[in-house]
């Protein structure tokens, strides 16, 4: 008689329902696992053993065998303690087999029984629900879960939990989502004196998710800038918030089963890897580049970054998603962020100070900035000077407007551009339009367009460069609530084409 459980083994974002069989039958007792676990897949017939052992249920006499099905698919983690132990406890005629087979299981047992969190709660509530099934998790995991709202969250505290439940003696209550957390909002863009020019930028970056290089000399406030762009970014949709969070939950990243609608802001030192960046390592995990999806990525000392590193940057930003490609998987992230890199204008910094720059000056800057390549350095929409700020002016009254003014214009925008792109799924914001969308709806005037055709003449630009200005040009002209894209509209996009990368 062979009894079964149902569990999940996850590929990228993608759980995958794995079908978790025990047989007992006669012959030389021993305890066999298969299936293509890994090595804590494999100690979970010591934690079982060790769980069971603390209800008083002895393992009988005879030959145990677990197999994890489909077979040939690679079985990573710990959560698959809890899956064997009901499939072993229902081949044990404990359990009822119906219920047991009705659910989706996933935890780590500690040898005393007790149900440890897991990760993957979220993406694996996601399968149950598509396999109508409930799910059983840790209780610690069962706020998380219990977001997907499409199917019944059991969260357990223990094996013991498990088997009143199954038996009719305590019926586990199902867990209710978490709560929702803001925590944006606490940096105000009127904290940065001065930098008007580049406060205008972030506030086209954050309307039309365009991707900002930020260059100035040091202390001139590239970060600061930058750690205040969550503060005027919309909040996360419902989709979105769900898409971010199944990341987030298989990197362990949400805490105490609630998730944020506050979009992410990942900012990576420069001695990061590219799997870190990117993605992989054991098990093909997310890189901060997913982490960011619909968020920021916030890279500063640009340039300081492996060039191996940065260069792998250039077609998850085109497409929208990574493949990691591994000699035994092929994992597919999703990673729409918006990218803001900040750089020195040289190794020194000083360069545009000709009071404290060094005696390389130029050269120094042209091959500082030349660590970034021409193809990555053209996938920057808007590019910034941020010059210094002089000491008095740090005593003068705050200038611009707030973070929530900006804030409300952003969002403004938004409205019109996920009302323009609805008859287009998975289209959302200005930097996804290409091709004849591009053409119908940010095509400039006759002005326009003639000062557009002299700027690319002149400054020899790419095809993805021309877009990219258009783009920009449209998503200025939404915060103007301009239906068309005129004459003023280019101009202040081709303006900010021509930055500090085009004088290098």
């Amino acid at each position: 008689m062979i009894a079964r459980a149902y569990t999940v083994a996850f590929e990228g974002v993608e759980a995958r329902i794995v079908e978790v069989q025990c047989a007992l039958a006669p012959g030389m007792p021993g305890f066999t696992l298969v299936g293509l676990p890994d090595k804590a897949v494999s100690e979970a017939r010591e934690r079982v053993r060790a769980a069971l052992s603390s209800l008083s249920i002895a393992l009988p006499s005879k030959k145990i065998t677990v197999n994890l099905s489909p077979a040939d698919l690679p079985k990573e983690g710990s959560h698959f303690d809890l899956p064997i132990a009901m499939a072993l406890l229902a081949a044990l005629d404990i359990l009822p087999k119906e219920a047991v087979e009705r659910s989706v299981a996933l935890g780590e047992l500690s040898l005393d029984g007790r149900l440890v969190p897991v990760l993957g709660a979220l993406p694996a509530a996601m399968a149950a629900a598509e396999e109508d099934r409930s799910l059983l998790c840790p209780r610690a995991c069962g706020a998380e879960a219990a977001w997907v709202g499409a199917t019944q969250v059991l969260a357990a505290g223990s094996l013991a939990d498990v088997v009143r439940h199954y038996t009719g003696q305590s019926p586990l209550t199902p867990a209710e989502a978490g709560e929702v957390s803001h925590r944006n909002g606490t940096r105000d863009l009127r904290e940065v004196k001065g930098q008007e020019r580049a406060k205008r930028a972030l506030e086209i970056a954050a309307a039309g998710r365009h991707h900002l290089m930020l260059v100035g000399t040091p202390g001139s406030g590239k970060s600061m800038l930058a750690a205040r762009l969550p503060g005027i970014l919309p909040p996360l949709s419902a989709a979105e918030a769900l898409e971010t969070s199944m990341i987030h939950s298989l990197a362990g990243l949400l805490s105490e089963g609630g998730i944020s609608r506050d979009r992410p802001f990942r900012e990576p030192h420069h001695t990061a890897s590219m799997a870190a960046i990117v993605g992989g390592g054991k098990g093909a995990k997310p890189g901060e580049i997913s982490l960011a999806h619909n968020g920021v990525l916030f890279l500063d000392e640009f340039p300081e970054f492996p060039r191996a590193v940065l260069e792998t940057l250039r077609q998850p930003i085109e497409t929208g998603e990574v493949v990691v490609a591994r000699a035994n998987a092929h994992i597919r992230y999703p990673c729409r962020f918006l990218l803001i890199a900040a750089a020195n204008p040289c190794k020194c910094g000083y360069m545009t100070d000709p009071s404290r720059a060094c005696a390389k000056v130029p050269l120094c800057g042209e091959e500082y900035l030349g660590r970034i390549s021409g193809p990555l350095m053209d996938r920057f929409d808007l590019r910034v000077d941020v010059p210094p700020v002089g000491y008095t002016d740090l005593d003068l009254p705050a200038s611009g407007d707030s973070s929530a003014t900006v804030a409300g214009r952003v969002a403004a925008a938004r409205k019109l551009q996920e009302a323009r792109l609805a008859p287009h799924p998975g289209l959302r914001v200005n930097a996804d339009l290409e091709g004849t969308l591009l053409e119908d709806h940010a095509s400039p005037d006759a002005e326009g367009r003639a000062l557009l055709a002299r700027v690319a003449e002149r400054l020899g630009l790419t095809a993805r460069g021309y877009h990219r200005i258009l783009r920009v040009a449209r998503t200025i002209a939404d915060l103007d609530r301009s239906p068309t894209v005129r004459l003023p509209h280019i101009a202040e996009a081709v303006s900010f084409r021509l930055g500090p990368a085009t004088r290098r």
